[in-house]
């Protein structure tokens, strides 16, 4: 069934659509007028330094907080409106722990299916599902405290996943990670990409985690200061030095 409003020509909403989004805390504007979209299938890279407003505009995506212009649309279904559809299709891996430390890695996304509905006998096959997509099968009855850093944010993208999700939005995920474990992350996400399509939006600080071929959008004391593929915006220069560049233009 085609849904209402669509035709066969009508190309499919970008996993993730942010348009006219402006967000203050108070006198602080700490968004201003951004837009971009998240293509289906796509790894885009969310760059800027800290304090550029990344965590900010996570937390508007995933209604942690609620915006106050602008508009923010998750496959089609907008974030305000229709909260439920739009977050159910989203998975999140926050640039601060989240697991609970105390329990089994089994606990914790038992707990975590069960926020999203999913059937105590539907759980278990789901849980060793993902588990082994992200290499820690044998991690199942471990304690969180146990676990690496590095194992520490694959079992986050792993909880991220249980309810398979069309979107996946990664804060600063390699954050405290040594240069081994960052690089295996960062291969786990870019293979969900690749092999199961999971559409996927990277912040990061970290130049070195982009390719030439990525999507970025370069996020710039809260505004969107340039996006396309990182080549054409490097033009033929290190990454980092071309964002320092376009901010040192920047108004």
């Amino acid at each position: 069934m085609i849904p209402a409003g669509l035709t066969t020509d009508t190309p499919p909403p970008p996993a993730l659509r942010v348009a006219g989004l402006s967000h203050a805390f108070g006198a602080v504007q700490a968004l201003r007028d951004v837009s971009f979209d998240v293509p289906r299938g796509r790894f885009v890279a969310l760059l800027g330094v800290n304090g550029a407003g990344k965590t900010t505009l996570f937390s508007l995506v995933t209604r942690l907080y609620d915006s106050t212009s602008g508009t923010i649309e998750v496959v089609g279904h907008d974030a305000r409106r229709a909260p439920g559809a739009a977050l159910a299709r989203l998975g999140v891996v926050f640039q601060s722990r989240a697991l609970d430390a105390d329990l089994t890695l089994r606990q914790n996304l038992l707990y975590h299916a069960a926020l999203h509905g999913i059937a105590p006998r539907q759980a278990g096959p789901r849980i060793d599902e993902v588990l082994a997509l992200v290499n820690l099968s044998d991690k199942l009855h471990a304690r969180v405290t146990t676990l690496s850093g590095g194992q520490q944010r694959r079992a986050e993208i792993a909880r991220a996943l249980l309810h398979r999700p069309e979107l996946l939005l990664l804060d600063e995920a390699t954050a405290g990670l040594d240069v081994r474990a960052r690089a295996d992350v960062l291969a786990l996400v870019r293979g969900l990409v690749a092999e199961a399509g999971v559409s996927t939006l990277w912040a990061t600080h970290v130049m070195e985690e982009i390719n030439p071929d990525d999507q970025v959008v370069i996020l710039h004391k809260g505004a969107v200061l340039a996006q396309g593929d990182a080549r054409d915006l490097a033009e033929n220069e290190d990454l980092g030095a071309a964002i320092l560049r376009l901010a040192e233009a920047a108004p």
